[in-house]
């Protein structure tokens, strides 16, 4: 692979662990760009269901990739030139993008369009397969993880302040949540797992902030 010597962060770990929120704050501390490879597979549920395509109609869902376009601009994730940060975010999508992400035609296509991103190198990219499958040799890898009760009662409220998603009990996020445990650590197409080279860190007793300070010193420690 030719990522070897690029300045690129690799942060894997499961549903709900606050990837996405952390990767954004190293990448601020760090002065680095930071690439939401989570959105962009969300962002391609969302074309789906747009589309009203089924993931069992393979030519309607050729048709979509075929015309998929996706960008970032800063944190926002742009769909058709549209800008869908917090559609993407709504339980319906949350629901579906399992299955999306579990489609190998998907990945495949996504993974090269982030393969190609990566290449400019000082990325913090997050996920559930970039040190092991998208960025196998990253410079840092993390693999951070929580209990499933942590994870719950973070997303919970997450989605209570922003408004969303009212409708569901913690109880009902935290069996969301070990559905998609069980789905991204058994699916066919890059599972879940940690890198052979990757640092797990726990956060389940952490705050948000020692979290950021750890990987940060972890990383220039090493790098």
């Amino acid at each position: 692979m030719p990522f070897a010597s690029l300045p690129l962060i690799a942060l894997d770990g499961p549903s709900g662990v606050g990837k996405s929120t952390t990767a954004k704050q190293i990448a601020r501390e760090l002065g680095w760009a930071y690439l939401d490879t989570g959105a962009m597979y969300r962002a391609t549920a969302l074309a789906l269901l747009q589309a009203k395509t089924d993931l069992d109609d393979r030519p309607a869902v050729e048709k979509v990739l075929a015309s998929l376009r996706i960008d970032q601009q800063g944190t926002r994730t742009i769909l058709y030139g549209a800008d869908v940060s917090e559609q993407i975010r709504t339980p319906e999508i949350t629901r579906f993008v399992t299955p999306v992400s579990a489609d190998a035609r998907i990945r495949e296509v996504l993974v090269d369009q982030q393969r190609v991103i990566g290449k400019r190198g000082n990325w913090v990219v997050d996920g559930r397969d970039i040190g092991t499958v998208v960025f196998p040799n990253a410079c840092c890898k993390i693999f951070l993880t929580a209990s499933p009760e942590a994870r719950a009662k973070r997303r919970f409220l997450e989605q209570q302040a922003k408004g969303i998603g009212a409708a569901m009990t913690l109880e009902e996020v935290m069996a969301d949540i070990l559905r998609r445990d069980q789905a991204d650590s058994t699916r066919a197409a890059s599972p879940l797992r940690k890198a052979e080279d990757a640092v797990e860190l726990d956060s389940s007793a952490m705050s948000f902030e020692e979290v950021v300070a750890w990987i940060v010193r972890h990383h220039r420690q090493h790098s």
